[in-house]
């Protein structure tokens, strides 16, 4: 397979701000692989929280960027040629990667590192497999991070004990597989929605599903009375930890996956004065080794990904636009194949 050279088409924005309608379609160069990378021929990413947050100047003073800047963290594709050194793929190989926080996969062709970067099984497509790297791992590490066993390699081997997680944001990007893998580690999974996808969440495995604008829902509050050991924050707005302390356990952890200057704040206040109920800010690079496990399990059916909307590159602001609504069920999809309506 012949290296590809001239311009490709890109989806790019040139400075903070903007949102959807500040996203500009362009032709640039295609990237040539350095050392230790692979070029892609790009057929889908995905837009998560971290794209548009960044691009409002969420970090900025920690990761500066040099405008225009392509975004778009989640890559899936073929390997159309090999940087020096690569001798685990091969041109043809269809792949999954994360390139983060290079980003460029709102583009026809992307690079990412061979070290992250995972073959996708033919029995997983690229619109699925593609909501993996940010979103399934975040959901992952989250459990993880807070004590939740998830037992991925024997379905059948439940904990002697199961914890009670509460999954918000549970119809969301990260939500959706949070609840999935928490349930699938045997535990009791209390999840907050809105009332419309109250019956999507039950079906991906919550024990309880509750309306995040009622009374209860805002409160976070268990039907059944549980405390819980375990909460994993999606919601992309953040909450006051006077809501989380009443609903925990007497060693509860809250995982914030979109942590905000407060919750950082609130989680050094903690270890400082050694309170056992913690809020663990949370901030994810995504390794081969659990790219390989959730594509594993997307393979064998055990896992779903839920895609709220596919849309085709020449409107990847739509897709952009959608997943700032803050309303979205499951994953966001630009194709970057696909046709033009």
């Amino acid at each position: 397979m012949a290296a590809p050279s001239g311009t490709m088409r890109a989806v790019q924005y040139d400075r903070y701000g903007g949102g959807a309608q500040g996203l500009k379609h362009v032709e640039v160069p295609i990237p040539s692989p350095k050392k230790g990378e692979v070029l892609i021929r790009m057929e889908a990413t995905s837009i998560n929280v971290v794209d548009w947050k960044f691009q409002n100047g969420f970090a900025r003073p920690f990761m500066p960027r040099r405008f225009p800047f392509i975004s778009g963290y989640d890559l899936a594709g073929e390997v159309v040629e090999l940087g020096a050194g690569v001798s685990s793929f091969k041109p043809g190989d269809k792949v999954i990667a994360i390139n983060f926080p290079n980003g460029g996969g709102l583009a026809e062709y992307a690079v990412a590192s061979a070290s992250r970067t995972v073959a996708r099984p033919p029995e997983v497509s690229a619109v699925e497999g593609v909501c993996v790297p940010i979103a399934a791992v975040t959901a992952l590490r989250s459990l993880r991070t807070a004590g939740v066993t998830v037992t991925l390699d024997d379905p059948a081997r439940a904990p002697a004990t199961p914890k009670n997680v509460l999954v918000t944001a549970a119809s969301g990007a990260v939500g959706h597989f949070a609840v999935q893998l928490a349930r699938m580690g045997g535990h009791n999974v209390t999840a907050t929605c809105g009332a419309r996808n109250l019956g999507l969440v039950r079906s991906l495995g919550a024990d309880e599903a509750l309306d995040y604008k009622t009374p209860e829902g805002a409160r976070l509050r268990s039907p059944s009375g549980r405390k819980y050991d375990a909460v994993v924050h999606c919601a992309a707005k953040g909450l006051p930890w006077s809501v989380f302390r009443p609903v925990l356990a007497a060693s509860g952890t809250v995982v914030d996956i979109t942590p905000g200057f407060v919750a950082v704040v609130t989680a050094i206040l903690q270890v400082a004065t050694f309170s056992k109920k913690r809020l663990v800010p949370l901030m994810v690079t995504p390794n081969k080794e659990e790219m390989e496990l959730l594509l594993g399990m997307l393979k064998q059916g055990r896992l779903k990904t839920v895609i709220d909307s596919q849309h085709p590159l020449g409107s990847a602001h739509e897709g952009w636009a959608k997943s700032m609504s803050g309303h979205t069920t499951g994953k966001v999809v630009i194709e970057i194949g696909a046709a033009q309506p």
